[in-house]
């Protein structure tokens, strides 16, 4: 096992099938950017893939080019929002397991689970996987934290809903082990400059500071519980 890994999270590939929500065409790349990287990760057992949000071009683009490549990936759907225009639907969500991927959770409708109610958190962190794990008979317990927004209160729910293992937004390298994974988001903008710096877990001493000390307020903000 690496002694660090990193996570790379893609968010849609292509022209997008659906009006975007405010912000969110800066995570999606082109089909050009996706297959830089892809190529750059190939035979790197210390670079784990995932997706965020279930967009139709998981299926659509993803998938052949990860099949290609001999890649796995992990990919955490929006349970709420599967057949929406633009977005998969249950028998996308049982292609991509029957090939071999690895189905996780997005929560429900793409809250911030920071400013979600009680209600509103079962929803997210219990009914969302019950409801995947009906789709592809296997549990879910595997979760990304959307948006990247979390504290303590979020932590401890995700704990308490049964989490195995956490995905934040947070960047860099983790530890292989931990329950809290931190990932790089590909954006519009990366080029294979970008892909060799996020691959040699090398960011410079004062950006790392940076997310370490980011990475510490996420965790203990929000009232104890």
């Amino acid at each position: 096992m690496p002694a660090k890994v990193i996570n790379l999270t893609v968010h849609g590939i292509g022209k997008p099938p659906r009006e975007l929500d405010p912000g969110e065409d800066g995570t999606w790349v082109t089909v050009e950017q996706f297959d830089q990287v892809m190529d750059a990760v190939v035979d790197r057992p210390d670079v784990r893939i995932t997706f965020d949000d279930g967009n139709s071009s998981d299926v659509e683009i993803a998938l052949p080019r990860l099949l290609e490549r001999g890649l796995t990936a992990e990919f955490f759907v929006l349970a709420g929002l599967l057949g929406e225009s633009g977005r998969l639907d249950r028998a996308g969500v049982r292609e991509l397991m029957a090939a071999g991927m690895r189905i996780g959770s997005h929560g429900w409708s793409h809250r911030d689970w920071r400013r979600a109610d009680f209600d509103q958190a079962v929803e997210e962190m219990v009914t969302a996987p019950q409801l995947l794990a009906s789709i592809t008979g296997h549990p879910v317990t595997r979760v990304a934290v959307p948006f990247g927004s979390y504290d303590r209160v979020v932590l401890t729910r995700l704990r308490h809903a049964g989490a195995s293992l956490v995905y934040t937004s947070d960047g860099g390298a983790a530890a292989p082990d931990s329950w809290l994974q931190a990932r790089t988001s590909l954006r519009h903008d990366i080029d294979p400059s970008w892909t060799a710096d996020v691959l040699a877990g090398q960011p410079g001493l004062r950006r790392s500071a940076r997310r370490l000390a980011a990475g510490m307020v996420k965790r203990t903000r929000g009232p104890a519980r």
